[in-house]
């Protein structure tokens, strides 16, 4: 069972929560106003320690159990995911992104040799911009972001959107989101709309010289598998794997397909 845990990090407390020895795995969560560790990735943290894997899944600036910090541009974010780094104190880590926790990755990963491994899952912020209109159907999910105020109605609407298999959407998942948008963390989440857009970075990424695995939902309405091309076709050392039945959280609506793909990536020899 995952340790839950705090340190003054960056100059802040931080929680985080760490399971297991062996190869170091960094995940790191997204930024919907639910969001924290243990709602994205949840039962991964257990499952990736007991595969031989020294996890640590940190709550971010603003998220979860973690000091709400004074300044909520996403550099001062990547700034307190490196101070993380180097509390763990390990020479080679692997990065597991989920949605704008991709981007964070991604950055680190130009920057600091340490990153040895990078797992990209489905983000609106990383990827070109798409050639093709989205379907008018097609849901808004930044509008619905954006208009949200936390009460279990508005956190399952939004998990909804986020979601693909109906299987995915349990009643805890629905309370935990709900919970981790609430308090301290409604303030965050309005600061962090006011805060400027990250720049694009994709057209950077032709200088990643480590493996990357690119792990895509056919269903995510707020990044498309068309995005996804995009991506991969500007990283030289990536694979991409789309996932049916699949939305913005693949280790939520794939649990299964998600962990075995994960785990062979980051077993797989260099």
């Amino acid at each position: 069972m995952a340790a839950s845990s705090f340190a003054s990090i960056g100059g802040f407390r931080t929680h985080y929560h760490h399971a297991g020895s062996g190869p170091v795995l960094l995940m790191l969560h997204g930024q919907l106003p639910g969001s924290d560790a243990a709602v994205e990735f949840g039962g991964m943290i257990d499952t990736f320690a007991e595969a031989g894997f020294a996890v640590f899944a940190p709550d971010l600036a603003g998220f979860g159990l973690t000091d709400n910090p004074a300044d909520y541009a996403i550099e001062a974010r990547i700034a307190h995911v490196r101070a993380f780094i180097d509390f763990i104190g390990s020479e080679r880590v692997a990065i597991w992104g989920s949605s704008m926790g991709t981007y964070i990755g991604a950055q680190l990963a130009l920057e600091d040799r340490r990153i040895d491994r990078l797992v990209v899952q489905p983000s609106s912020v990383l990827p070109p911009p798409a050639t093709q209109p989205a379907p008018s159907a097609s849901p808004n999910v930044g509008a619905l972001v954006h208009q949200y105020t936390p009460s279990l109605e508005n956190a399952r609407a939004l998990l909804t959107l986020v979601l693909a298999n109906p299987a995915a959407l349990t009643d805890d998942l629905v309370q935990r989101f709900f919970e981790a948008s609430s308090g301290k963390n409604v303030e965050a989440e309005r600061q962090r709309r006011l805060a400027p857009r990250p720049k694009p970075l994709h057209g950077e990424l032709h200088r990643l010289a480590i493996p990357s695995l690119l792990l895509w939902g056919m269903n995510d309405p707020a990044s498309t598998p068309e995005r996804a091309l995009l991506l991969m076709a500007g990283m030289p050392h990536a694979e991409l794997h789309l996932l049916h039945r699949c939305g913005h959280w693949p280790q939520r609506d794939q649990p299964a397909r998600t962990r075995h793909l994960v785990n062979d990536f980051l077993r797989a020899p260099v």
